[in-house]
């Protein structure tokens, strides 16, 4: 025997025995055992640490991480004879039955050991462990594949046609199923032909997916500064047996695996056999810029101040600081209130406006803040589809959309007024209930039975109505109440299920000038810095704010709870007709706990104060009054930036309105609301 062999066995068991990798090799061996039926193959999990094994015996752990089928060969070895010597598994008779699938807890951190599917040319040859990393965007059904098979001599004089298991196929990774299990296998003794044992056939399950670089994030944004030019390319992962349903289409996951090329027929397609998953989580950053931390501190003395200037100046390289500014302040809103946790304050905006070329570039722009902010493309679906594996197996593919891809962000999907009704429809029903059902009928991809996969959507939405195209393409009604705009284009239900309804007025006379005089210089100049602001507060700035400002934990305080619940009583009793009953959603609720939370986010505080419920329900009673028209609360039409904010004064006019909002928020709460104790101070 090969001395560096048996070293390298004998380290193994050092290395089984000290990881408590063979305690659990004995309790697997102990539930087949316990089974008494015979498998033609016995399949163990190894759990490895390379760098362990690299302190053991260096040759050894390079063989694992460089030639990994046959350092599993040294593993299944080293188990056979653990299996003879304490006799674990009585049925067991040959080695060959022994298929062990080594999983390494992670792999060197250096470039060679990366897998990247945007860089050329795609090692898929080298039969190694590599480290990849992306996005699910298809994920098929589980079906079965062989794991293993047990065949017989057809020659009965034959050694091998006795009922020995001496002929054993094993599926290896990459392999098709006609690579381990097909007819015209012949005897390595006498050359007849072999034929399968059938009832020794062992079944494993197996799940199809695609995944793509997290680059492709970039390519489906509307705005982006990056220049660069990268190639893009999908890649199969093939997940067996413990690892199926392991992932979830639209999450980002990082992955180590052996990546091999499938032949099917005269197409062959790269794919990664993978062996570890991991969910990807990327760590946001822990500060904001010291303009920022500088603004903060100027416009401490006042809650309102800090998020004015913010959405004042916000955006400068595609409107005018100061034009926009409630949109500008929604917009930053629903920015910091996106998350990939489960059951989050999503905050969704519709925009009425007539302005669509500087809205949608608004929008484009703030898309790229986010990791993920997707401009859904007009020709394909906003949710999940289902189509046929393009692998040959005839199984269905769910396919990611843009509204999963845009998972933990935000998913622009234009023009409302663009899309039929049966998609108007299906994003009603998305928005309340956040998840969105694909349906596979069994027949059709070969299943004895129908399939319902429920796809989670977590993520915020925007879209726009032009009321210039809306207003051509129907008869606007006449009985209007006050502060009412005719959006009866949109199914109520639909508009209800957006957070906010905001109504972009074009800007007046005084302000047309400046936002005509951008547009010109932008054109005439695109990479030119037309404002101050735009170099002490640049687009990375802005990015790093927001990704800090989202990360924040924040609590309802007693005082804003209170406020919100007073509100939204006596708004349920004010809003309110003979035939309907309360024209205000359940949902109207979640939707002032959110803004509220948004602007305590987006102000840098852990704990949402009154005045950020002020501010909340000023936007929504806003968005109310432009749905049902105005009520006794009686708000302006522009309630959270009533003038131009153009100095320290001017900010300083905003905080006494503000505070005088405030008070009559109290009145309107003790009017209509009296079971509800608010604390007031008289000042």
């Amino acid at each position: 025997m090969d001395p560096e062999m048996q070293k390298m066995r004998e380290v193994v068991l050092v290395y089984l025995d000290r990881s408590g990798g063979l305690q659990k090799f004995v309790h697997d061996c102990k539930r087949y055992n316990d089974s008494k039926q015979s498998y033609a193959v016995y399949r163990f999990i190894i759990s490895i640490n390379p760098s362990d094994i690299a302190e053991l015996d260096a040759t050894l752990g390079n063989y694992i991480l460089h030639n990994p089928l046959q350092a599993a060969q040294i593993f299944q070895s080293v188990c056979f004879v653990a299996i003879k010597t304490l006799s674990l598994i009585e049925q067991l008779q040959t080695e060959a039955q022994i298929s062990i699938l080594l999983k390494p807890t992670h792999l060197p951190p250096l470039p060679s050991y990366v897998l990247s599917l945007s860089a050329y040319p795609f090692n898929y040859t080298s039969q190694r462990f590599y480290m990849s990393e992306g996005i699910v965007i298809a994920m098929g059904t589980v079906t079965k594949y062989t794991q293993g098979a047990r065949f017989l001599c057809t020659e009965e004089a034959c050694p091998f046609s006795e009922g020995r298991f001496r002929c054993i196929r094993v599926h290896c990774p990459g392999a098709t199923e006609s690579a381990t299990v097909r007819t015209d296998f012949v005897c390595s003794l006498c050359s007849s032909p072999l034929q399968e044992d059938m009832k020794f056939r062992v079944l494993g399950d197996k799940q199809i997916v695609e995944m793509i670089d997290a680059k492709i994030l970039n390519a489906l944004k509307g705005y982006s500064n990056d220049k660069s030019h990268f190639r893009i390319q999908a890649f199969t992962v093939f997940l067996r047996d413990e690892l199926a349903n392991k992932m979830t289409i639209g999450n980002h996951y990082r992955i180590i695996g052996i990546p091999a090329c499938v032949q099917n027929g005269l197409q062959a397609t790269a794919c990664i056999e993978v062996n570890s998953v991991q969910l990807y989580k990327p760590n946001g950053p822990s500060f904001v810029s010291d303009n920022f931390k500088y603004l903060l501190s100027l416009t401490s003395s006042s809650c309102w101040r800090f998020t004015a200037v913010l959405a004042n100046i916000f955006a400068s390289q595609v409107v005018p600081p100061g034009t926009y500014n409630t949109l500008k302040l929604a917009i930053l809103l629903s920015l910091v209130q996106t998350s990939e946790k489960e059951n989050a304050d999503y905050l969704d905006l519709l925009i009425v406006t007539s302005d669509t070329l500087v809205i949608d570039r608004l929008l484009n722009y703030s898309l790229c803040l986010l990791p993920r902010g997707i401009r859904h493309p007009p020709s394909s679906d906003i949710f999940p589809s289902v189509s046929k594996d393009k692998h040959g197996t005839g199984s269905a593919s769910v396919q990611a959309c843009s509204a999963v891809l845009a998972k933990g962000g935000i998913c622009y999907i234009g023009d409302l007024s663009s899309y039929k009704k049966d998609k108007l429809e299906l994003l009603q029903s998305v928005l309340e209930s956040r998840t969105t059902t694909v349906f596979i009928p069994g027949k059709k991809y070969g299943e004895e039975a129908d399939q319902q996969v429920t796809v989670s959507v977590q993520t915020n939405f925007w879209s726009f109505v032009d009321v210039d195209s809306s207003s051509k393409k129907h008869i606007q009604k006449e009985n209007f109440l006050i502060g009412q705009m005719d959006v009866s284009l949109i199914p109520v239900n639909l508009v209800d299920g957006f957070g906010l309804l905001i109504y972009n007025e074009s800007p007046s006379c005084h302000l047309s000038s400046p936002v005509v005089h951008h547009i010109l210089k932008r054109a005439i100049n695109p990479e030119a810095m037309l404002y101050k602001v735009s170099h002490q507060f640049r687009t990375q700035d802005y990015k790093e704010f927001i990704l800090f400002a989202r990360s924040l934990h924040v609590e309802l305080s007693s005082e804003a709870e209170s406020l919100i619940q007073g509100y939204y009583l006596a708004s349920r009793r004010v809003r309110r007709d003979s035939i309907h009953g309360s024209t205000l959603s359940a949902s109207a609720l979640k939707i002032l706990i959110s803004l509220s939370k948004a602007h305590a986010k987006l102000s840098l505080r852990q704990r949402v104060l009154e005045e950020d419920a002020v501010i909340a329900v000023l936007l929504l009673e806003s968005s109310l009054t432009l749905k049902h028209g105005t009520s006794a609360l009686c708000v302006a039409p522009n309630p959270v930036f009533p003038f131009d904010l153009s100095d320290e004064n001017s900010l300083q006019q905003r905080d006494i309105y503000l505070m005088q909002c405030h008070h009559q928020l109290l009145k309107f709460i003790a009017a209509y609301s009296p079971g509800i104790h608010i604390n007031t101070n008289e000042e």
